[in-house]
């Protein structure tokens, strides 16, 4: 189906979350670590670090931080981090201006490559014959981590990513087909019930059971966004057909709508106590010998 086996490794990769007691041999972290390493990078900067946690107990108390056990069964975890300190100390030493900790040009570009150097290593392990699994839940930790790996400023966590080896292999989710994601030359917007035909079929037309309980946190949620006059349509809706869809627990009952945005200054917050301060207006010392017409 594949031509080779590269291809095949990225169309048929899945989260692994049950991982055997196996120790990963240290020659193969070696090769998963010079991957991260060799991964692309805007201008070569390469603006991340990476903490590489063998250390049980450490990889015990992530999973319980995260509500996933399965973390600390991972033989290996890596925090992924952006990290525009060690280019900061490059500049200090070399006696060049640098300013990256303000600019958002440089916190998007190195965010990006922080996340291709994680997706290499994914990569990789599929290939080496282990498993990874990205846990995004550890962003809720961000000051939580600074403190626990000893961050300094201009570093921040980006991804965990676990590695280890498969107790048993895990399921291939579907995904959208490039018919849904591939915009020829210019976006076009989608056709509604098109769009909701297909994520329905990706989820194989699963059916979210109704309960007082989740009834009642899907009015909530739908209330707080759009208002009572709405939710009371889309329950009585539900109620008629029986069942909640799985865009709507998606939405109204995993990443609750109404609290994903509640946490917006927080975020921006350890951000700047990390000395990344690129979401607002940066003052020079001395503008008035910048030409800005300059190439």
């Amino acid at each position: 189906m594949y031509p080779n086996e590269t291809l095949r490794l990225l169309n048929e990769r899945a989260s692994l979350r049950n991982f055997s007691d196996r120790e990963i041999e240290p020659e193969l972290i070696e090769l998963l670590m010079q991957t991260a390493c060799n991964a692309p990078s805007g201008g070569n900067n390469q603006p991340l670090s990476i903490i590489r946690i063998q250390d049980q107990a450490v990889r015990e108390k992530l999973g319980e931080m995260c509500w996933q056990p399965f973390i600390g069964k991972a033989k290996l975890n890596l925090l992924f981090c952006m990290d525009l300190h060690r280019n900061e100390v490059l500049a200090d030493f070399g006696e060049a201006p640098y300013t990256a900790g303000h600019a958002f040009r440089h916190f998007w570009i190195s965010f990006q490559d922080t996340l291709i150097a994680a997706q290499n290593v994914c990569t990789a392990a599929d290939a080496l014959g282990l498993g990874s699994c990205y846990i995004g839940t550890i962003m809720e930790y961000f000051d939580k981590c600074v403190e626990m790996f000893d961050l300094p400023k201009l570093v921040m966590p980006v991804v965990l990513v676990v590695v280890g080896y498969p107790a048993s292999q895990p399921a291939i989710r579907k995904k959208f087909s490039p018919r849904v994601i591939v915009h020829d030359e210019k976006y076009h917007e989608y056709d509604p019930s098109w769009l909701y035909d297909q994520y329905t079929e990706r989820e194989n037309n699963r059916q979210i059971g109704l309960n007082e309980n989740n009834i009642r946190i899907f009015h909530d949620i739908c209330q707080a966004v759009k208002g009572k006059d709405w939710a009371d349509q889309v329950i009585e809706h539900a109620k008629n057909r029986g069942w909640i869809s799985p865009i709507q627990g998606l939405y109204g009952l995993h990443y609750k709508a109404a609290f994903m945005p509640l946490n917006n200054l927080d975020f921006i917050s350890s951000l700047r106590k990390q000395g990344i301060d690129c979401f607002e207006e940066w003052k020079m010392l001395d503008d008035s010998v910048v030409d800005f017409d300059e190439d």
